[in-house]
């Protein structure tokens, strides 16, 4: 769900300057995956940072990286709470008496219907980020938080109640506090734009409390062993409903109703203060009328501008919009389906590789994440080993995504859009490799390598999306490329399947056929991309080399540069 942490000020920008026609301005990025296909619907405008107070902006911040630290990626705390489920014997049911006499830790179908509970959680997370950004642009961020917050505290229900309900209440259960982060994460990264000076440094906390809530289910676990299974899942969903309370306290008596305005729209603003005179005022006939209007114009017209100005660091954002600039001009992509439709991006190869890459990317990462114990206890032929393996993973998943989140941008800024993905098909291929290997040595550095590529991964298909095709189609194109990977992840119940049927019990032929498709799709994705960025370079010099030799040339009178004298 980190798909904008590059995304800093939700926008696009250039420089303002007064001869700068409204529409040479590029959109505002835009989650809403469907845009101008529904109607527009009654909304508040956004705000301005500067018409509320510095104090409450800052509380607002640190509210809303309190919420996501609790609730906004819990679900995928799974390996943690997984061990708690099994003691629980949920799902124990579905046991052969085979398997029971035998006293299995975990049968087949408890395995299955466990994994199965993650995957549909999996796939709703990225399915349902397509109506939270038609949602957010509708209705605004308040609405999206209460959601959400309604959202978490009936998983919390179905959870807590789950051993009474004459029906699966588990997968409904982990659905609802799935579906809740999404409009509790999403419908924070406006805040960004509370302080645009540093909404890089927002962005970052509010990712980083995203993964780090995954370590809820840790916390739990830990109290579960230690007060020797008393505080069971009951107890704890239902002492958990004080977070959803909380979220919906917050977002009703604190959080803003419509979103904060994006640099762009207040360098904007600030454009449209710098007019002076308007055609209501022929109507006055009174010239002193006219003359006081236009002096309280001229005082709030400062005003606004001081403010802006101050909130920004100047009143254009140069500082800004150099970086962003440069941060286009390294990535060697930039621009490559700028202004074609969604329709045409879609057919593209930009498109179909990317999201054939993210399809199994994503698939291996929550196979993985719902299959680790099995997996290492298989391998390893050590039970024990495999229980101190899924503990290191349950506090490196956390951990890792916080550590890497700066790594990510400075990565991100500096280095070209083809080298990133080769970043990324080089660290999945050794996961990988190291995935099958049977030693505890691999088994810790497999970890290492995937709690800091999980984020690196999310980040840069996000980035790549932003650059390849453009901020007025991202919500559509990045929407479906998310909502398809998700759709896909219920494969994992046959990789399951496959694993504890065909394999008996063998991860390694899954994971190696993983591995094959991954390296495939992704040094063609690597390949393509490399070809095309050096093509887009090649015009890019062109164009400008064109644009040097037309401002050297004699202008229509003969005169100017290389005119010769008798």
């Amino acid at each position: 769900m980190s798909l904008v942490e590059r995304l800093s000020a939700m926008e696009e920008y250039e420089p303002w300057s007064r001869e700068q026609s409204p529409s040479s301005r590029q959109r505002k990025l835009s989650f809403n995956p469907v845009g101008t296909w529904v109607p527009p619907t009654a909304h508040e405008e956004p705000v301005g940072a500067y018409e509320v107070p510095k104090a409450k902006r800052i509380i607002q911040v640190c509210f809303a990286v309190l919420y996501c630290l609790l609730a906004a990626g819990i679900v995928f705390g799974y390996a943690a709470i997984k061990p708690v489920l099994i003691e629980e014997e949920v799902y124990r049911k579905y046991c052969t008496k085979e398997e029971l006499e035998k006293g299995v830790r975990v049968c087949y179908e408890q395995e299955i219907r466990l994994n199965f509970m993650f995957t549909v959680a999996a796939v709703s997370t990225n399915v349902v980020a397509l109506p939270v950004g038609t949602i957010l642009d509708r209705y605004g961020p308040r609405v999206c938080g209460i959601m959400g917050s309604l959202f978490v505290a009936i998983g919390c229900v179905f959870f807590a109640f789950a051993w009474q309900l004459p029906f699966d209440g588990y997968i409904p259960g982990y659905l609802f506090l799935a579906l809740g982060g999404p409009f509790i994460f999403i419908s924070s990264f406006q805040l960004s734009n509370t302080f645009p000076q540093y909404s890089g440094l927002i962005l970052a906390l509010l990712t980083g409390a995203f993964d780090t809530s995954s370590a809820i289910f840790l916390f739990y676990r830990l109290i579960y062993d230690a007060t020797h299974g008393s505080f069971w899942p009951k107890r704890f969903f239902l002492a958990y409903l004080v977070v959803p309370v909380y979220i919906l306290t917050v977002q009703i008596l604190v959080m803003p109703a419509a979103s904060y305005k994006t640099v762009g729209e207040l360098v904007k603003q600030a454009e449209d203060e710098t007019q002076e005179e308007y055609e209501s005022d022929s109507e006055i006939d009174n010239m002193e009328s006219i003359q006081q209007l236009r002096e309280g114009r001229r005082v709030h017209r400062e005003s606004v501008i001081s403010e802006i100005t101050e909130l920004l660091g100047s009143k254009d954002a140069n500082e800004q919009t150099k970086k962003e600039e440069k941060k286009k001009s390294v990535s060697g992509v930039w621009g490559a389906l700028h202004g074609r439709t969604a329709m045409e991006q879609i057919k593209s190869p930009w498109f179909i590789l990317i999201t054939l890459f993210t399809v199994i990317q994503m698939t291996r990462i929550n196979y993985f994440v719902a299959t680790i114990r099995p997996q290492y206890e298989y391998l390893l032929g050590n039970y024990q080993k495999a229980v101190m393996i899924n503990h290191f993973f349950d506090v490196a998943l956390p951990l890792g995504g916080v550590i890497s989140v700066p790594f990510i941008g400075i990565i991100l800024d500096n280095t070209s859009t083809p080298f990133c993905l080769g970043l990324l098909v080089a660290i999945a291929t050794t996961i990988g490799l190291l995935g099958v290997i049977p030693q505890t040595w691999a088994a810790y550095a497999n970890i290492c390598l995937f709690v800091v590529y999980r984020p690196l991964y999310y980040t840069t298909v996000s980035d790549y999306a932003a650059k390849v095709f453009g901020f007025a189609t991202f919500g559509k194109v990045y929407g479906l490329i998310i909502c398809l990977a998700g759709l896909f992840n219920f494969s994992q119940s046959a990789l399951d399947a496959m694993t504890h049927k065909l394999f008996t019990n063998n991860p390694i032929p899954v994971n190696l056929i993983l591995l094959g498709l991954a390296l495939l799709v992704g040094a063609s994705l690597v390949g393509f991309v490399w070809k095309k960025s050096n093509s887009l370079n090649r015009e890019h010099i062109e164009q400008e080399a064109e644009s040097a030799r037309e401002a050297i040339m004699p202008d229509a009178n003969g005169n100017g540069y290389g005119t010769m004298t008798g």
